[in-house]
């Protein structure tokens, strides 16, 4: 008997012990060796018609033969079709699901070769992971941490959305000088809850609603509020130090807060012009940028937890408040006075805007909240630093001293006078520090941007509604400076080339205030050195102060960081600060000012002692 179809076959090699899929079995009888099955088969039957007890063993052994002779060709992907193996029993879903994993895995290999460097896309991983590092570690730190890792242009993303974190020169130069980059990006919650949302002028992200806001800014910091300023700095710094004489019986205040509420004063008598108490809105105004920082990236399900967001809507609004109380005091200002030539500042030009229907009450007090928070919180830090550098490279000091008496006179002398305008250019060295104390300790050293329109960046696609970047604290210190690294009045010797050292941006959306913000720290640095002298303790200095890079560099306060001594001078000075810098952990368990120990624990201190 000749076995010449399949269905034969599976009737003489089925086993009651081996139950075998009738598919299977087809399957390798269309893919063995037809020759080599029938002689096979044929010379079963012919031992099977001769001897019949031989043949029937022969019959056994053959069919555990060809059982094993299918199974290992069943298990080679070269003789048969695979989906054409797959058992009856198994799922509907099975192939939908392998058919999408593949799916999943083509997109995560060509997310991976993208020729951006950075973090993996990872199915979606990828991009969690970054927005949680921003989130954790703070924007600034972040950026380090990516640009240190995977190079100077890398590919992140926030909230979804790709973006670039740029520290090469040559690319930061191309996004600031373009207007398809004047656009700022962040959580459209956060800046709702924070009020810039398309409001004011710092993150504002409507470009139109920027154009017209820019010129009541641009006009305000510059031309004659610009030379205004420089008295006003001097009048607000001397009357600050000279208020350190009625401090408390231990002559202690908080020097931070000292160089905010000068800050503070300034902004307030040139842009406002109403009076105010200085350390209620010192305070507002430090609750309301950590609330600022706090809320820009955060994810949208945050705000829809009441309580996780309290804290920051009550910063917000309490600024909020004490700014539309100021406004109100500013608006009955104006509707007494017989002359309003003589208080146009830029609060009375946008409430007059608002009058005319050009703005609404919202976008005023929101311009006037940023122009009084712009220098307390950006300049008063900054300030700070450069006093612990000047406490830190006392040659320095001594250099800018030489200077100032050269083109200001020395204060000794009866025939002294203050900083004026026309001192401005001459004060190189000054100017050099300013710069300098930027460049190695920036206060803001990221700025961020959105792309309008598709562009290539040296050589990398960007394409509409790419979030960027700029690194350019990291960009500061990686070329053409002589010694990157080193706090050196060497690194601007030289001219500096403006794309190697941007620390106010430039371009189109450059930071509106440069100008006023450099005569102000000259005005403020001259008045301060003519009076003051600064020094460290044991040797400490920036490197031992804690501090926070997120949206900008701040020093963590809560710690026991800094003494100013404030002598009772000799002659016509009129005051002598010493700078100390103290570390002392135990110190921050303490409640008060111990007598005889010289910190105060907690905060940075100010403290006066006679001669």
């Amino acid at each position: 008997m000749l076995y010449r179809s399949a269905s034969e076959l599976i009737t003489y090699i089925s086993l009651p012990t081996l139950p075998i899929s009738k598919k299977y079995i087809m399957q390798w009888t269309k893919t063995s060796p037809k020759t080599q099955l029938l002689q096979n088969m044929q010379r079963i039957e012919l031992k099977v018609e001769n001897s019949p007890e031989q043949g029937r063993v022969l019959q056994k052994q053959t069919k555990q033969s060809l059982l094993e002779e299918m199974l290992l060709e069943t298990l080679n992907p070269m003789h048969y079709n695979i989906t054409s193996l797959v058992p009856d029993t198994m799922p509907v879903a099975t192939v939908p699901i392998l058919i999408l994993m593949c799916f999943l895995f083509l997109i995560w290999n060509h997310e991976e070769t993208s020729s951006i460097p950075g973090p993996g896309y990872c199915m979606g991983i990828g991009p969690l992971l970054s927005h949680g590092r921003f989130l954790w570690m703070g924007v600034g730190n972040a950026c380090n941490y990516y640009n240190k890792t995977y190079g100077e242009f890398v590919r992140v993303w926030i909230s979804g959305e790709e973006t670039f974190i740029i520290s090469k020169s040559s690319s930061v130069f191309h996004v600031m000088k373009h207007w398809h980059y004047v656009s700022r990006f962040g959580s459209k919650l956060g800046l709702q809850c924070i009020g810039m949302y398309e409001n004011g002028i710092i993150f504002n992200n409507n470009p139109a609603h920027w154009k017209e806001i820019r010129p009541f800014f641009t006009k305000a910091l510059s031309g004659p509020g610009l030379v205004r300023m420089i008295a006003i700095c001097v009048e607000s710094t001397i009357g600050h130090l000279d208020k350190l004489e009625g401090t408390t019986a231990l002559g202690h205040t908080n020097a931070l807060d000292l160089m905010r509420r000068i800050m503070l004063d300034t902004s307030n008598k040139l842009f406002l012009g109403v009076p105010l108490d200085e350390n209620a809105i010192v305070l507002k105004i430090q609750n309301y940028f950590d609330a600022w920082q706090a809320l820009l990236l955060k994810p949208d399900i945050f705000f829809k937890i009441s309580w996780l967001c309290k804290k920051y809507k009550d910063a917000v609004k309490d600024l909020k408040g004490a700014m539309e109380t100021l406004i109100e005091q500013k608006r009955q200002k104006l509707s007494t006075v017989e002359k309003l030539d003589e208080h146009m500042d830029f609060a009375s030009q946008l409430i007059f805007a608002q009058n005319r229907g050009d703005l609404t009450a919202e976008n005023v007090n929101q311009c006037v909240l940023e122009m009084m928070i712009a220098a307390p919180d950006t300049l008063s830090v900054t300030l700070f630093f450069m006093l612990i550098l000047i406490a830190e490279h006392p040659t320095v000091e001594e250099e800018m001293m030489r200077e100032i008496e050269t083109v200001v006179g020395k204060q000794e002398l009866q025939s002294d006078r203050d900083i004026q305008s026309e001192d401005m250019p001459n004060l190189k060295i000054v100017e050099n520090f300013i710069y300098e104390s930027m460049r190695y300790q920036p206060v803001v050293d990221l700025i961020m941007r959105k792309a309008l329109q598709d562009d290539v960046i040296d050589g990398y696609p960007v394409k509409k509604g790419t979030n960027i970047i700029l690194n350019i604290g990291r960009m500061h210190k990686l070329e053409f400076f002589p010694k990157p690294n080193e706090f050196s009045l060497e690194n601007f010797e030289k001219n500096v080339p403006s794309r190697y050292f941007q620390p106010f941006g430039f371009g189109p959306r450059s930071c509106v205030g440069k100008f006023i913000a450099m005569v102000m720290m000259k005005a403020i640095l001259v008045t301060l050195l003519r009076r003051c002298r600064v020094h460290t303790m044991k040797g400490r200095g920036l490197n031992n102060i804690q501090k926070n890079n997120d949206l900008s560099m701040h020093p963590i306060e809560r710690q026991p960081l800094l003494e100013m001594v404030h002598n009772k001078p000799r002659g016509k000075m009129s005051c002598r600060l010493v700078l100390y810098l103290l570390m002392c952990d135990w110190l921050m368990s303490q409640d008060a000012f111990q007598p005889g120990l010289p910190v105060i624990p907690r905060h940075l201190s100010l403290r006066r002692q006679s001669r």
